[in-house]
C-alpha cells in the first residue's frame, strides 16, 4: 500500500468553496435536519446528542448507523475495518504525562477497536498536534507500532497557535485512524446478541482505574509539596502500566470472532458498554456481578480498601471499577452451546427486554450509580 504523505496543516488546507454532490445523490442537509428543532444556534451538545445529530447526515452502509465501534467496508474480496479515536490532554491523559505513554495509549485504544471485530491491523494514520516533547512521543509511537507490527501509513500535523514559551500547547488533541482486515465474515457488531445467549468477558476490569488512582495520589502529594513521598505511597508499577499502556487483545479477538453473536471492547466502563450493546441488540443484559473477572492484584487491593466489610470481597471497589473504563477488555455474547477458550469468562445472560437494558443479579441498577465515562 502506498505511503501517504504527512504534511503541515497549513499546507494541506482544503480548497475554498463547496464540493459538488456525487451524481445521483443529494448530500445536502439543512441546519434543522442536522441539529433538530430543539437545538438553538450556539448550543453545545453532549456526546450522545452530537452522535444523534450525526446520524441525520448521509451515512454509508459501512457506518452501521454509527451504532458500532468501527466502519466496515466490503471491497471486492476484502472486508476492511476502520476506526478513529481522539485523545485530549487533561481529559484522556494527565497534562504532565510521559509523551511515550500517550503515544502508546493512542495506538492501543484504536487497535482494541479492531480487536473487537477480530481484525488484523493493516496500518494507522496519525493526526498530531506539535508541542512539548515531540521526540519522546515519537519514541513511544515507534515502540507500540513495533510491538504490534503495525506500520504507519501517514497522517497530518498541526502547530497550535496557543503554544506557550515552553513550547507546550495548552490543550493538545491527538487523533489516530486504524485500518484492519477482517479475518472472518460476517464481522460482528454490537447488535447481534440473542435472547438466551451467554455474556462473556475476555480480560479483566479495574486495573486501569487503580493505576489512575495511584497516579492521582502521587500528583496530590506533589501539589502539597511532598516531593519525597513515603515508600509505602509510591505508585504500584503494575497498575500504572495498565493505565498508561493498555494491551489490545488482537489475538484473542481473532480467535473469538467466529464464535460470537455480538462483540465490542470495554473502553468507557463495563456497565455503560454493556448497556450500549443491549440497546443495539434490543435486549436486556443481566450481569452476575461476582463473576466479573478482576486481576488478583486488584482483588487484593479492593479487599484491603474495604476492611470494615470483609464479607463483601471488596464489593464497593469492584462496583466502582465496573463503571470506570479504560479496561480494553472484550465484551461479547455467544450461544450457550458455543465452545469457547478458557480465557472467555461467563458473566451473565442475555434476556428479553424487560424495560431496563442492564440488570445486576436480576435487579435494575441504581440510577445514582455511574455506568461509565461520557463526554459532555
Amino acid at each position: 500500500m502506498a505511503l501517504l504523505r504527512m504534511c503541515a496543516h497549513n499546507r494541506c488546507a482544503a480548497p475554498q468553496g463547496r464540493l459538488p454532490a456525487r451524481s445521483g445523490a443529494d448530500l445536502s442537509a439543512s441546519r434543522e435536519d442536522i441539529e433538530g428543532a430543539d437545538a438553538p444556534a450556539g448550543t453545545r451538545m453532549n456526546e450522545n446528542d452530537f452522535i444523534a445529530a450525526l446520524r441525520k447526515l448521509p451515512l454509508h452502509d459501512g457506518a452501521r448507523g454509527l451504532d458500532d465501534d468501527c466502519a466496515v467496508l466490503e471491497l471486492g474480496s476484502e472486508t476492511l475495518i476502520l476506526t478513529h479515536d481522539a485523545m485530549a490532554r487533561g481529559t484522556h491523559y494527565f497534562p504532565d504525562a510521559d509523551p511515550y505513554d500517550v503515544a502508546w495509549k493512542l495506538v492501543a485504544s484504536n487497535l482494541s477497536d479492531l480487536a473487537a471485530k477480530g481484525a488484523e491491523p493493516i496500518g494507522v494514520l496519525l493526526g498530531y498536534s506539535l508541542g512539548g516533547d515531540d521526540a519522546r512521543f515519537l519514541e513511544g509511537l515507534h515502540a507500540v507500532l513495533a510491538q504490534y507490527q503495525v506500520p504507519l501509513l501517514g497522517g497530518d500535523t498541526i502547530a497550535p497557535p496557543d503554544s506557550g514559551s515552553n513550547g507546550q500547547a495548552g490543550t493538545q488533541t491527538l487523533g489516530l485512524t486504524a485500518i484492519g482486515r477482517a479475518t472472518h465474515t460476517p464481522v460482528p457488531s454490537r447488535s447481534g446478541a440473542n435472547v438466551g445467549d451467554t455474556i462473556y468477558l475476555c480480560g479483566v476490569i479495574g486495573d486501569a482505574m487503580a493505576g489512575y488512582d495511584e497516579l492521582t495520589k502521587l500528583r496530590k502529594s506533589r501539589e502539597m509539596g511532598l516531593e519525597e513521598a513515603p515508600s509505602n505511597s509510591e505508585p504500584d508499577p503494575y497498575f500504572v502500566e495498565k493505565f498508561v499502556r493498555p494491551t489490545p487483545l488482537l489475538q484473542e479477538g481473532q480467535e473469538l470472532v467466529p464464535l460470537v453473536s455480538a462483540m465490542m471492547d470495554v473502553s468507557d466502563g463495563l456497565f455503560l458498554d454493556a448497556k450500549r450493546l443491549a440497546e443495539a441488540s434490543n435486549v436486556t443484559l443481566d450481569i452476575a456481578i461476582d463473576t466479573v473477572p478482576h486481576s488478583p492484584q486488584f482483588q487484593g487491593r479492593a479487599k484491603d480498601g474495604n476492611q470494615l466489610d470483609e464479607r463483601s470481597e471488596g464489593w464497593p471497589e469492584r462496583m466502582r471499577a465496573c463503571g470506570w473504563g479504560d479496561d480494553y477488555a472484550l465484551l461479547f455474547t455467544a450461544a450457550p452451546t458455543a465452545t469457547l477458550p478458557s480465557y472467555a469468562k461467563p458473566i451473565g445472560t442475555v434476556c428479553k427486554f424487560v424495560g431496563e437494558r442492564l440488570l445486576l443479579d436480576g435487579k435494575p441498577i441504581s440510577p445514582d450509580r455511574a455506568l461509565g465515562y461520557q463526554h459532555g
